[in-house]
């Protein structure tokens, strides 16, 4: 397995991978024993940074990665938030759960419903106020959960510029960084809510986390340290749709990228790379429940030779999406 090239986190004084490990699906339609195998194979296939967050898992993934981290804490880094609070009903929930995996394995096709019924009854608590007060007892929960005493970067999740009204909290991120109980902090948002926190709140932008995809413009120049996520997802699936109905489109962007773009392989995996390239001094997120497919994607970052038809892609449909803005068609009809 090739060593994945490493990045320093930001202010943290860490280094890490330039991949990092979306922790979303953890204790979903997993249990505990499963979802600690997917960490493990995430580390083991060279991958040392994870993103977590109280809400994920139905409020149980950031445990079962306070487990993990049991074992590797000098080793890896780690991200969680606040912002959104775990779920109620925790306790039902577990329960539930406990009686739907057999079911799910038994029958998977009613997988979706189950878990779509699961999430009703996991509705998030209240909306994070954004106070001093409030981040201050989400930091020391997850500390706990996370079983360490140091959370490498903790993202104010989904907050928007007027969220951050109160001094205290920024006070308080600032205390929590000297006294050792974050590296750095910073935002976790979406991608048209980060521009205003940039140029309104940049005290709390150390680092930003926000989807990005080929799909998307290159990221403006700024002082934040970056994190990103959704290089495939639904973005993946849209493109290889596209590409595959429309033949000739697709037979000419392949000789001119130099691969088989209505692959699905050689497309998600320069979609990947296109992410990594052009966006050379961020991590990158990636969810995957396929110990193979998270081999693949670490080869991926380490192979030179997929550079230039990443860039090349990443150019044709940029070109694309020019062309149908100045046209008023949208970018993926």
């Amino acid at each position: 397995m090739p060593a994945m090239v490493k990045i320093e986190l930001g202010t943290t004084g860490r280094t890490t991978t330039r991949l990092g490990y979306g922790c979303s699906s953890l204790m979903g339609a997993m249990g505990r024993k499963e979802s600690i195998a997917m960490l493990e194979a995430a580390f083991d296939a060279g991958v040392h940074h994870f993103d977590v967050a109280p809400m994920y898992g139905f409020g149980q993934a950031e445990s079962c990665v306070g487990e993990f981290l049991g074992r590797h804490r000098a080793e890896v880094t780690v991200t969680t938030k606040y912002g959104i609070p775990p779920p109620k009903n925790q306790g039902l929930i577990g329960l539930a759960r406990s009686v739907v995996r057999p079911v799910v394995k038994a029958l998977p096709g009613l997988k979706r419903g189950l878990l779509n019924a699961a999430g009703k009854m996991a509705q998030p608590a209240e909306k994070a106020s954004f106070t001093a007060a409030q981040a201050r007892e989400s930091l020391e929960r997850s500390l706990v959960e996370l079983k360490t005493d140091r959370i490498d970067v903790w993202l104010l999740h989904e907050a928007t510029a007027d969220d951050l009204r109160d001094d205290g909290l920024l006070r308080l991120l600032a205390d929590a960084v000297a006294a050792g109980k974050i590296g750095a902090f910073g935002v976790g948002s979406e991608r048209r809510r980060i521009e205003a926190l940039v140029a309104e709140r940049p005290e709390y932008c150390g680092i930003v986390q926000f989807e990005w995809s080929v799909m998307d413009q290159p990221v403006p120049a700024m002082k934040s340290f970056r994190i990103h996520h959704r290089a495939l997802t639904e973005n993946f699936r849209g493109l290889h749709a596209r590409l595959v109905k429309e033949k000739a489109r697709c037979a000419r962007w392949s000789a001119l990228v130099g691969a088989d773009l209505a692959d699905r392989d050689v497309l998600a995996s320069l979609m990947l790379k296109a992410s990594l390239v052009e966006n050379p001094e961020s991590v990158i997120l990636f969810s995957s429940k396929q110990p193979e497919h998270m081999r693949h994607n670490v080869e991926v970052a380490a192979d030179a030779g997929l550079e230039a038809p990443a860039r090349r892609l990443y150019a044709l449909v940029e070109s694309e999406i020019a062309a149908r803005s100045e046209a008023g068609v949208g970018a993926t009809g």
